[in-house]
Protein backbone atom coordinates (compact mmCIF):
# COMPACT_ATOMS: atom_id res chain seq x y z
CA UNK A 1 0.00 0.00 0.00
CA UNK A 2 1.15 3.46 -0.39
CA UNK A 3 2.07 6.44 2.33
CA UNK A 4 3.71 9.75 2.36
CA UNK A 5 6.07 10.33 4.25
CA UNK A 6 8.81 12.33 5.86
CA UNK A 7 12.44 10.80 5.96
CA UNK A 8 14.25 14.06 6.47
CA UNK A 9 12.99 17.36 8.20
CA UNK A 10 12.32 20.38 5.98
CA UNK A 11 9.92 22.45 3.38
CA UNK A 12 7.06 20.45 2.96
CA UNK A 13 7.09 19.70 -0.80
CA UNK A 14 11.08 19.12 -0.41
CA UNK A 15 10.68 16.52 1.87
CA UNK A 16 7.38 14.48 1.52
CA UNK A 17 7.76 11.46 -1.11
CA UNK A 18 5.05 9.23 -1.83
CA UNK A 19 6.11 5.76 -1.45
CA UNK A 20 5.30 2.22 -1.05
CA UNK A 21 5.06 0.58 2.41
CA UNK A 22 4.67 -2.58 4.01
CA UNK A 23 0.79 -3.76 4.23
CA UNK A 24 -0.58 -3.77 7.90
CA UNK A 25 -1.59 -7.04 9.81
CA UNK A 26 -4.79 -7.82 10.44
CA UNK A 27 -6.33 -5.87 13.84
CA UNK A 28 -5.48 -6.91 16.78
CA UNK A 29 -8.11 -7.59 19.44
CA UNK A 30 -9.98 -4.37 20.62
CA UNK A 31 -8.92 -2.79 17.39
CA UNK A 32 -10.40 -1.78 13.53
CA UNK A 33 -8.92 -1.95 10.50
CA UNK A 34 -10.30 1.23 8.34
CA UNK A 35 -9.77 2.02 4.67
CA UNK A 36 -8.65 5.55 4.88
CA UNK A 37 -10.62 7.72 2.74
CA UNK A 38 -10.39 11.29 3.35
CA UNK A 39 -7.66 13.26 5.05
CA UNK A 40 -7.75 16.78 6.62
CA UNK A 41 -4.11 18.55 6.83
CA UNK A 42 -3.91 21.27 9.89
CA UNK A 43 -0.88 23.60 9.94
CA UNK A 44 0.70 21.21 13.24
CA UNK A 45 1.47 18.94 9.74
CA UNK A 46 3.43 21.87 8.45
CA UNK A 47 5.16 22.48 11.63
CA UNK A 48 6.66 18.83 11.98
CA UNK A 49 7.62 18.86 8.52
CA UNK A 50 9.66 21.05 9.71
CA UNK A 51 10.69 19.79 12.68
CA UNK A 52 9.27 22.90 14.12
CA UNK A 53 6.49 21.30 16.21
CA UNK A 54 6.85 21.72 20.06
CA UNK A 55 6.19 17.32 19.40
CA UNK A 56 9.19 16.09 17.13
CA UNK A 57 8.01 13.26 15.33
CA UNK A 58 9.97 9.93 14.60
CA UNK A 59 11.10 9.64 11.06
CA UNK A 60 9.74 8.05 8.65
CA UNK A 61 6.41 9.77 9.62
CA UNK A 62 3.23 10.19 7.78
CA UNK A 63 1.13 13.46 8.10
CA UNK A 64 -2.19 13.73 8.46
CA UNK A 65 -3.83 14.15 12.01
CA UNK A 66 -7.55 13.34 11.17
CA UNK A 67 -8.90 10.86 8.64
CA UNK A 68 -12.37 9.84 8.13
CA UNK A 69 -13.17 5.89 6.25
CA UNK A 70 -14.42 2.85 6.05
CA UNK A 71 -14.29 0.30 7.96
CA UNK A 72 -12.74 -2.95 6.26
CA UNK A 73 -11.59 -5.66 9.36
CA UNK A 74 -12.51 -6.04 12.90
CA UNK A 75 -10.92 -7.24 16.14
CA UNK A 76 -12.10 -9.75 18.77
CA UNK A 77 -13.93 -8.05 21.57
CA UNK A 78 -14.75 -5.51 19.29
CA UNK A 79 -19.08 -4.75 19.35
CA UNK A 80 -19.47 -0.88 19.38
CA UNK A 81 -18.68 -0.84 15.60
CA UNK A 82 -19.32 -3.07 12.76
CA UNK A 83 -18.04 -3.68 9.12
CA UNK A 84 -18.83 -1.33 6.49
CA UNK A 85 -19.40 1.49 9.10
CA UNK A 86 -18.38 5.26 8.18
CA UNK A 87 -16.14 6.47 10.39
CA UNK A 88 -14.12 9.71 11.88
CA UNK A 89 -10.64 9.33 13.97
CA UNK A 90 -7.87 11.42 15.48
CA UNK A 91 -4.80 9.96 13.51
CA UNK A 92 -5.00 7.55 10.49
CA UNK A 93 -3.23 10.24 7.89
CA UNK A 94 -1.68 10.06 4.42
CA UNK A 95 -2.00 6.14 4.23
CA UNK A 96 -4.34 3.87 2.68
CA UNK A 97 -5.30 1.44 5.96
CA UNK A 98 -4.68 1.80 9.47
CA UNK A 99 -5.41 -0.41 12.64
CA UNK A 100 -6.55 1.75 15.07
CA UNK A 101 -8.26 1.35 18.75
CA UNK A 102 -12.19 0.82 17.88
CA UNK A 103 -12.81 3.55 21.04
CA UNK A 104 -10.37 6.05 19.22
CA UNK A 105 -13.25 6.19 15.99
CA UNK A 106 -16.79 7.67 15.76
CA UNK A 107 -19.21 6.56 13.45
CA UNK A 108 -21.07 8.87 10.73
CA UNK A 109 -24.04 9.45 9.56
CA UNK A 110 -24.37 8.30 5.52
CA UNK A 111 -25.24 11.58 4.75
CA UNK A 112 -21.74 13.41 6.44
CA UNK A 113 -19.29 13.22 3.56
CA UNK A 114 -15.87 12.27 4.28
CA UNK A 115 -14.01 15.14 3.31
CA UNK A 116 -16.37 16.87 5.92
CA UNK A 117 -15.67 14.13 8.67
CA UNK A 118 -12.26 14.55 7.99
CA UNK A 119 -12.40 18.22 9.18
CA UNK A 120 -14.16 17.69 12.38
CA UNK A 121 -11.74 16.05 15.13
CA UNK A 122 -8.91 18.65 15.29
CA UNK A 123 -10.27 22.11 13.97
CA UNK A 124 -14.16 20.93 16.04
CA UNK A 125 -12.34 19.49 18.76
CA UNK A 126 -9.50 22.13 19.43
CA UNK A 127 -12.56 25.04 18.95
CA UNK A 128 -14.87 22.99 21.60
CA UNK A 129 -12.62 23.03 23.79
CA UNK A 130 -11.22 26.74 23.66
CA UNK A 131 -14.93 27.92 23.72
CA UNK A 132 -16.60 26.38 26.19
CA UNK A 133 -13.93 24.80 28.80
CA UNK A 134 -11.04 27.49 28.01
CA UNK A 135 -13.32 30.54 26.99
CA UNK A 136 -16.43 29.70 29.13
CA UNK A 137 -18.70 31.53 25.97
CA UNK A 138 -21.94 32.49 27.22
CA UNK A 139 -24.85 33.43 25.11
CA UNK A 140 -25.14 36.96 24.23
CA UNK A 141 -21.55 37.60 24.60
CA UNK A 142 -19.32 38.83 21.38
CA UNK A 143 -17.09 36.70 19.92
CA UNK A 144 -14.10 38.18 17.68
CA UNK A 145 -12.15 35.46 15.25
CA UNK A 146 -8.80 35.82 13.60
CA UNK A 147 -8.06 33.81 10.73
CA UNK A 148 -11.77 33.20 10.17
CA UNK A 149 -11.89 31.84 6.89
CA UNK A 150 -9.23 29.36 7.70
CA UNK A 151 -9.34 25.71 9.66
CA UNK A 152 -9.58 26.81 12.99
CA UNK A 153 -11.13 30.04 12.18
CA UNK A 154 -14.28 28.70 10.43
CA UNK A 155 -14.96 26.28 12.61
CA UNK A 156 -14.79 28.98 15.30
CA UNK A 157 -17.66 30.72 13.93
CA UNK A 158 -19.80 27.51 13.74
CA UNK A 159 -19.57 26.57 17.01
CA UNK A 160 -19.95 30.34 18.38
CA UNK A 161 -22.85 30.71 16.73
CA UNK A 162 -24.50 27.40 17.71
CA UNK A 163 -23.55 28.83 21.49
CA UNK A 164 -25.64 31.73 20.96
CA UNK A 165 -22.66 34.46 20.53
CA UNK A 166 -22.41 37.66 18.20
CA UNK A 167 -19.47 36.64 16.03
CA UNK A 168 -17.04 39.39 14.31
CA UNK A 169 -14.88 37.64 11.92
CA UNK A 170 -11.39 38.85 10.66
CA UNK A 171 -10.50 37.92 7.08
CA UNK A 172 -7.98 38.66 4.45
CA UNK A 173 -9.71 39.03 0.92
CA UNK A 174 -12.80 39.20 -0.86
CA UNK A 175 -13.00 35.70 -0.95
CA UNK A 176 -12.32 34.61 2.39
CA UNK A 177 -14.61 37.80 3.58
CA UNK A 178 -17.02 36.22 1.67
CA UNK A 179 -16.58 32.52 3.32
CA UNK A 180 -17.10 33.87 6.50
CA UNK A 181 -20.01 35.84 5.75
CA UNK A 182 -22.14 32.32 4.49
CA UNK A 183 -20.58 30.56 7.69
CA UNK A 184 -22.51 32.86 9.72
CA UNK A 185 -20.57 35.12 10.94
CA UNK A 186 -22.49 38.50 12.17
CA UNK A 187 -19.81 41.23 10.56
CA UNK A 188 -16.98 40.48 9.04
CA UNK A 189 -14.23 42.98 8.28
CA UNK A 190 -11.57 42.71 5.28
CA UNK A 191 -8.00 43.12 6.99
CA UNK A 192 -6.58 43.62 3.63
CA UNK A 193 -8.77 46.69 3.66
CA UNK A 194 -8.51 47.94 6.95
CA UNK A 195 -5.17 47.43 7.66
CA UNK A 196 -5.59 48.83 11.81
CA UNK A 197 -9.17 47.21 12.47
CA UNK A 198 -9.49 48.28 16.02
CA UNK A 199 -11.65 50.71 16.09
CA UNK A 200 -13.85 48.94 13.86
CA UNK A 201 -14.73 46.21 16.17
CA UNK A 202 -14.72 48.28 19.21
CA UNK A 203 -16.94 49.95 17.56
CA UNK A 204 -19.25 46.81 16.19
CA UNK A 205 -18.72 45.45 19.83
CA UNK A 206 -20.14 48.14 21.93
CA UNK A 207 -16.56 49.09 23.15
CA UNK A 208 -14.75 45.73 23.29
CA UNK A 209 -15.47 41.83 22.87
CA UNK A 210 -15.65 39.10 25.55
CA UNK A 211 -13.91 36.23 23.78
CA UNK A 212 -11.31 36.37 21.37
CA UNK A 213 -10.21 33.37 19.09
CA UNK A 214 -6.85 33.80 17.89
CA UNK A 215 -5.13 31.16 15.86
CA UNK A 216 -2.98 34.21 13.46
CA UNK A 217 -0.57 35.44 16.17
CA UNK A 218 1.98 37.98 15.28
CA UNK A 219 0.95 41.74 14.93
CA UNK A 220 -2.69 40.40 14.63
CA UNK A 221 -2.64 39.51 18.53
CA UNK A 222 -1.76 43.10 19.59
CA UNK A 223 -4.86 44.34 17.48
CA UNK A 224 -6.52 41.72 19.65
CA UNK A 225 -5.77 42.77 22.58
CA UNK A 226 -6.61 46.10 22.39
CA UNK A 227 -10.21 45.29 21.28
CA UNK A 228 -11.01 43.32 24.59
CA UNK A 229 -13.74 44.12 26.98
CA UNK A 230 -13.32 44.33 30.86
CA UNK A 231 -13.36 40.95 31.66
CA UNK A 232 -12.82 39.56 28.39
CA UNK A 233 -11.38 36.26 27.57
CA UNK A 234 -8.06 36.18 25.05
CA UNK A 235 -7.87 32.87 23.81
CA UNK A 236 -4.08 31.68 22.48
CA UNK A 237 -4.86 29.35 19.90
CA UNK A 238 -1.88 29.53 17.60
CA UNK A 239 0.80 31.24 15.79
CA UNK A 240 0.55 31.00 11.97
CA UNK A 241 2.28 35.07 11.82
CA UNK A 242 4.25 34.38 15.07
CA UNK A 243 4.60 34.64 18.83
CA UNK A 244 3.92 37.61 20.26
CA UNK A 245 4.96 39.29 23.74
CA UNK A 246 2.29 40.47 25.34
CA UNK A 247 2.83 43.45 27.92
CA UNK A 248 1.37 42.21 31.20
CA UNK A 249 0.47 45.68 32.08
CA UNK A 250 -2.15 46.02 29.85
CA UNK A 251 -3.65 43.05 31.07
CA UNK A 252 -4.31 44.17 34.64
CA UNK A 253 -5.18 48.02 32.90
CA UNK A 254 -8.03 46.18 31.02
CA UNK A 255 -8.58 43.42 33.57
CA UNK A 256 -9.32 40.65 30.89
CA UNK A 257 -7.57 37.01 30.67
CA UNK A 258 -4.62 35.62 28.30
CA UNK A 259 -5.68 32.13 28.32
CA UNK A 260 -3.63 29.59 26.57
CA UNK A 261 -5.34 26.88 24.70
CA UNK A 262 -3.42 23.28 24.13
CA UNK A 263 -6.28 20.87 23.16
CA UNK A 264 -3.46 18.08 22.31
CA UNK A 265 -2.04 18.29 25.98
CA UNK A 266 -5.62 18.23 27.22
CA UNK A 267 -6.39 15.15 26.21
CA UNK A 268 -3.96 13.54 27.94
CA UNK A 269 -4.71 14.76 31.07
CA UNK A 270 -8.33 13.92 30.69
CA UNK A 271 -8.82 11.28 28.29
CA UNK A 272 -12.49 10.86 28.74
CA UNK A 273 -13.33 14.79 27.50
CA UNK A 274 -12.36 13.77 24.14
CA UNK A 275 -16.26 11.67 23.10
CA UNK A 276 -18.06 14.14 24.92
CA UNK A 277 -16.50 16.88 22.58
CA UNK A 278 -16.89 14.85 19.50
CA UNK A 279 -20.30 13.52 20.27
CA UNK A 280 -21.23 17.13 20.68
CA UNK A 281 -19.57 18.46 17.76
CA UNK A 282 -21.68 15.65 15.95
CA UNK A 283 -24.83 16.28 17.42
CA UNK A 284 -24.59 19.97 16.11
CA UNK A 285 -23.58 18.79 12.42
CA UNK A 286 -26.67 16.76 12.64
CA UNK A 287 -29.09 19.83 13.80
CA UNK A 288 -27.48 22.51 10.86
CA UNK A 289 -24.69 23.81 13.50
CA UNK A 290 -21.74 22.25 11.72
CA UNK A 291 -20.89 21.89 8.70
CA UNK A 292 -17.23 22.37 7.51
CA UNK A 293 -15.63 24.88 5.04
CA UNK A 294 -13.75 22.59 2.87
CA UNK A 295 -10.86 23.96 0.70
CA UNK A 296 -11.39 22.05 -3.33
CA UNK A 297 -10.32 18.57 -2.23
CA UNK A 298 -6.75 17.30 -3.21
CA UNK A 299 -5.76 13.96 -4.80
CA UNK A 300 -3.78 11.67 -3.19
CA UNK A 301 -1.00 11.89 -5.40
CA UNK A 302 -1.06 15.51 -4.68
CA UNK A 303 -0.51 15.44 -0.57
CA UNK A 304 2.92 17.04 -0.58
CA UNK A 305 1.54 20.39 -2.56
CA UNK A 306 -1.57 20.03 -0.31
CA UNK A 307 0.61 20.66 2.49
CA UNK A 308 2.82 23.02 1.21
CA UNK A 309 0.03 25.13 -0.12
CA UNK A 310 -1.45 25.21 3.20
CA UNK A 311 1.73 26.59 4.73
CA UNK A 312 2.28 29.22 1.81
CA UNK A 313 -0.89 30.51 3.34
CA UNK A 314 -2.91 29.99 -0.21
CA UNK A 315 -5.79 27.64 1.27
CA UNK A 316 -8.85 28.83 2.63
CA UNK A 317 -11.22 26.54 5.27
CA UNK A 318 -9.92 23.32 6.00
CA UNK A 319 -7.11 21.38 3.60
CA UNK A 320 -8.54 17.81 2.75
CA UNK A 321 -7.21 15.21 0.82
CA UNK A 322 -8.51 12.24 -1.13
CA UNK A 323 -7.27 8.69 -0.63
CA UNK A 324 -9.66 6.59 -1.16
Amino acid sequence: MRAWQVSQLGNPIDVLELNEVDEISDPIEGHVQVSIQSVGISFPDVLQCRGEYQIKPALPWTPGGESAGIVTKIGDRVTDIALGDRVMMLGGGLIERVNVRSTGVWKISDNFAYEKAAAVPVNYGTTWFALHQRGNIQRGETLLITGAAGGTGSAAIQIGKAAGATVIAVAGGSEKTEQAKLLGADYVIDHQINIDWVNEVREVSGGGVDVAYDPVGGDATHKVRRCMAWDGRLLIIGFVAGIPDLPANHMLLKNYSVVGVHWGASLGRDPESLNKQMNSVLTLAENGFVDPLIFPPYEFESGGSAIQDLADRKTWGKVIVRVG
